[in-house]
């Protein structure tokens, strides 16, 4: 059985000696650096660490201490007749005025082949050479039922002092040329909501979208990217950050609330960590940086069939959508990770966090 000792890593800094764990996001203005991990349903868990250390080099796979599933072995809580009839179902949603855009995601578990040689942060490791990414990293926190992998490529919270900055990212394609009008919009649909969001915790007028719609290039694919940034207005702190953020509006919808509703609706399983908000706080220096939980495994020891290893992947959803290209770009969202997941995938040459 390996040793599962509590760890947090993210990109150049690992962390371990736990100190404290709360679910108070008060804590995050204290002191001490804390990795965070906030379910999609509202659960967070703030963990404090005594030793914080700078990495060199990437974490190196390690086949002894992560044996994932076999690619054949994943089960969805939306098969494709389910999504497809979903997509539909929000678009009768949308023609009535109820929203505009909502993200409708589905949950794929499969039994993990050896639970007591299942170390997330060799999964990590595993990403990181198969599938990198910016806001890759670990939290293991076995005793109190977190042990979460993400390769995230989407940045939810970035706080510099009192300078608050978001990045959405709506719009997926195998390349530039496949981003059609409709990725456009329902990017500044939900720069819109962020905006919003961001604007009643920060002060007035402070609220600025320094890029839109910027091309990024990740492994596999494209996503069109924005920048939202404001200054936190006197006496907010983390805990008022949260109330007005979360659950981040790219992996939700607009309105965020008549989303909310139509997710709890169509959805058959809790995202927990996927769509939430995974990452690090160091409340001595006043920063942070919190990941949207997508491109993010996580285990459930409690399932009640055993051990099992969960994964998400979802879609937004607006009028122009094509219900099978929405389904397909779940899938194109999962393939690799997947792959990498189940030691299918060859590691990007030269690849690097």
């Amino acid at each position: 059985m390996l040793d599962l000792a509590p760890l947090a890593r993210f990109g150049g800094l690992i962390a371990s000696d736990l100190r404290d764990v709360t679910t108070d996001p008060a804590a995050l203005d204290s002191t001490g650096f804390w990795a965070v991990v906030a379910d999609f349903e509202g659960r967070i868990l703030c963990a404090r660490f005594g030793d914080v250390r700078t990495a060199t080099t990437p974490p190196v796979p390690d086949p002894r201490r992560w044996r994932g599933p076999a690619p054949g072995d994943w089960t969805s809580s939306l098969d494709r007749d389910a999504y497809i009839a979903g997509v539909r179902r929000i678009r009768e949603h949308i023609a009535a005025g109820e929203v505009y855009q909502a993200n409708l995601c589905r949950v794929m578990t499969a039994p993990l082949p050896d639970p007591d040689a299942s170390d997330m942060d060799a999964l990590t490791a595993l990403l990181a050479h198969g599938n990198p990414a910016p806001y890759a990293g670990t939290v293991r926190l076995p005793a109190h039922g977190v042990e979460v992998a993400t390769a995230s490529p989407e940045l939810f919270l970035r706080r510099t002092g009192r300078v608050v900055e978001s990045g959405p990212i709506k719009g997926t394609g195998r390349t530039r040329e496949d981003l059609l009008e409709k990725d456009h919009a329902e990017n500044v649909m939900i720069v819109d909501l962020v905006r919003n969001d961001l604007g009643r915790v920060c002060t007035t007028g402070s609220v600025t979208v320094p890029a839109l719609c910027a091309v990024e290039q990740h492994p596999g694919l494209v996503h069109l990217v924005s920048t939202v940034r404001g200054e936190l207005a006197d006496g907010a702190g983390w805990p008022e950050l949260f109330a007005a953020t979360f659950p981040p509006g790219s992996v939700t919808g607009a309105p965020k609330s008549s989303a909310l509703r139509i997710i709890d609706a169509l959805e058959t399983a809790p995202r927990g960590p996927y769509c939430g908000g995974i990452g690090w706080v160091d409340a001595d220096r006043g920063t942070g940086e919190l990941a949207v939980g997508i491109r993010t495994f996580w285990i459930d020891r409690r399932s009640p069939g055993g051990p099992v290893l969960r994964f998400g992947t979802g879609a937004g959803i607006t009028w122009g959508s094509d219900p099978v290209r929405e389904w397909e770009e779940t899938e194109l969202k999962a393939s690799r990770l997947l792959a990498v997941a189940s030691g299918a995938h060859a590691p990007i040459q030269g690849a690097r966090r």
